[in-house]
C-alpha cells in the first residue's frame, strides 16, 4: 500500500462507525470518512464468528490484496473500514474484489474515470 496507511486506533474505529457513511451488501460493509489529509487508511474488521484465525487471517489477507491493487483507483483523504461479513468466507477472490470496488463506488469513495491515472 504506496500511499496508504492501516487503521489501529479503537476511537478511530468507532468514530467511523457512528459519524461516517456506510454501504453494505451480502460479503462486505464498507465504512468511510474524510480525514482531511492527503492519504488514506484503511482497516479491517473480520469477527471471530467467521472462523478460527486461520480463516480470518485469509480474509484479511484478500482485502489487503484487493485494495493493494486498486490503490490508484481510491481517492486520497479518506478513512476506509472494510468489516467482513459471513457469506465472505467462502467467496471466491473476483467477487470479494466486484463487491468492495463496487461499495466504494456507491459511497464515491473511487476516482472518476477522466482522473484516473494509466
Amino acid at each position: 500500500m504506496e500511499f496508504s496507511k492501516s487503521l489501529k486506533l479503537n476511537h478511530i474505529f468507532r468514530r467511523l462507525y457512528t459519524k461516517g457513511k456506510s454501504c453494505a451488501n451480502g460479503y462486505l460493509v464498507l465504512y468511510c470518512r474524510r480525514n482531511g489529509s492527503g492519504e488514506n487508511r484503511i482497516g479491517l474488521t473480520v469477527s471471530a464468528k467467521l472462523g478460527h484465525a486461520v480463516v480470518r487471517n485469509k480474509i484479511r489477507r484478500r482485502l489487503r490484496e484487493i485494495y493493494r491493487r486498486n490503490e490508484s483507483k481510491f481517492q486520497p483523504g479518506w478513512d476506509l473500514v472494510v468489516v467482513a461479513r459471513g457469506r465472505a468466507v467462502d467467496a471466491p477472490y473476483k467477487k470479494l474484489e466486484k463487491s468492495y470496488l463496487h461499495l466504494a463506488e456507491k459511497l464515491g469513495v473511487l476516482r472518476d474515470h477522466e482522473e484516473a491515472p494509466s
